[in-house]
Parts: structure tokens; sequence; C-alpha cells
């Protein structure tokens, strides 16, 4: 089974380009991928999980929802998270340092919770790997995926290496391989800390090519790594399965 781990019903680009489930579902289709983890940023927490769910419910048996954890001025996030997971069953959550500081105090309470739902946190760090660094080792519970090993379309090596490390140095962490461009990192990463905590995903859909040539360009990368069946499987879906409980 082919899971892309890192799928938007909403992206964080200038735009905010939004994808309907049903366009999502056509990309899938076209590139063979089986199921989809989706989530919508740049938007509430609340927007994110009426999104997610709705896709979820349209497409239950190939769409896995994920809630978009964005702290509120207002009021607290937290009873939104966690009725999207016990009430709705959503798989996850999804963090953005773009739009949100990855620390202690202010999403610290967001890992606690993963942590107690047992449900992991999509991160994208943006480049910070103290912020990781941070996060992993102060919460050792909560599984954390680094997105993009750490930066979307990184192309220094060195940035990707600690975050690699980060991933070496706790179990807890895991590297998702969506927007790398130096493919082999994604090589590089497989050896240093096995097949099972890193996952592959798309980031998409992207309209360029095609949504459809998008995805496949995302599985052509992983060809390059030289990878036996075996590690192929637990890159393309069974590590993220297992994560998830699904």
């Amino acid at each position: 089974m082919i899971i892309d781990s890192h799928a938007h019903l909403k992206h964080g680009d200038d735009a905010r380009t939004e994808y309907s489930p049903e366009a999502i579902i056509a990309a899938m289709d076209a590139a063979g991928i089986d199921r989809s983890v989706v989530f919508a940023m740049s938007t509430t927490t609340r927007r994110s999980v009426e999104m997610a769910a709705a896709a979820a419910e349209r497409f239950p048996e190939r769409l896995i929802p994920y809630a978009y954890a964005l702290p509120h001025a207002q009021r607290s996030i937290l009873p939104e998270l966690e009725e999207a997971v016990l009430q709705s069953g959503f798989r996850g959550f999804k963090l953005h340092a773009g739009e949100c500081r990855i620390a202690d105090y202010t999403t610290g309470p967001v890992f606690e919770l993963a942590s107690r739902l047992g449900v992991p946190c999509l991160v994208d760090f943006c480049g910070d790997a103290a912020a990781a660094e941070t996060a992993a080792g102060s919460f050792q519970d909560t599984a954390i995926i680094i997105a993009h090993i750490g930066k979307y379309l990184c192309t220094d090596d060195a940035l990707i290496d600690r975050f690699i490390k980060v991933a070496q140095r706790h179990a807890n962490v895991y590297l998702d391989v969506s927007g790398v461009v130096r493919t082999w990192k994604i090589a590089d990463a497989l050896t240093r800390i096995g097949a099972s905590r890193v996952l592959w995903g798309t980031d998409g859909p992207h309209p360029t090519p095609t949504e459809a040539e998008f995805a496949r360009m995302e599985l052509e990368k992983l060809r390059t790594c030289a990878l036996g069946t075996a590690e192929l499987e637990e890159v393309l879906g069974a590590g993220i399965a297992r994560l998830l409980g699904i």
C-alpha cells in the first residue's frame, strides 16, 4: 500500500491554494497512491478540522485527516484538537513554524496532548534544527515527524544533517521526505536511522507540471536510493500505517 503522509487541502503558499477532496483523489488515482494524510493550514484550527473532516467523510477509505494546531489568541485550541481525535477519528496534528513559534511555551501543550491521545505531530520547523532538538527531547513520548527533513527545498546539506542527527538521537522522531531536493540525503537518512522512521509524502497537490505528475515525480525520487523491497514498503506506507494504527 502506498500512503502519501503529507497532502494539503489548503497550502501555506502566498495564494493559500486550496484543493478539493475530489482533486486530491484524482491525483492519487493517476499516480497510484492508495491513501493520503490530508490537512489544511493557513487557517484556524476549527476551520482546518471542518475541512479535513468533510474530506474524510467524503472518502473515508482513502483520506486520513489531521488537525492543524494553531494557537488562538482568545481561547485554547486543545478541546478542538481532542474532539477531532476522539469524536471524528483524526489521526494526527500538523504544526508549522511559519505561523507559530515551536516552543515549550506555545506548542508544548499540543505535543503533550498528542502523547496522551497517541497521535503524531507533523511539524514543519522551517529550518530551525534547535527547535526540533528541544521538542524531541522535551516530549519524548510524542511521535514527532519532521517535515521535509527540516526545511522545504533545502539545498544546505549541513542543515539537513543536523535534522538527521536529531532523529538519530531521539527514537520518537521520524523524517518526512516530501519536498527534499537533495535526494542523496534521503538515502543518507535511511542508512542512519532505518527505513521504519523515514516517511514518504508529496507535500502536494501542486499544479506544475500536473498534480498527478508531481506525485509521480516524488515517487521517482525513491528510485535513486536503491531501496530493497522491504525498505521501499516501509517508506512508502508501512511505516506511517503502523504509526497511525491503520
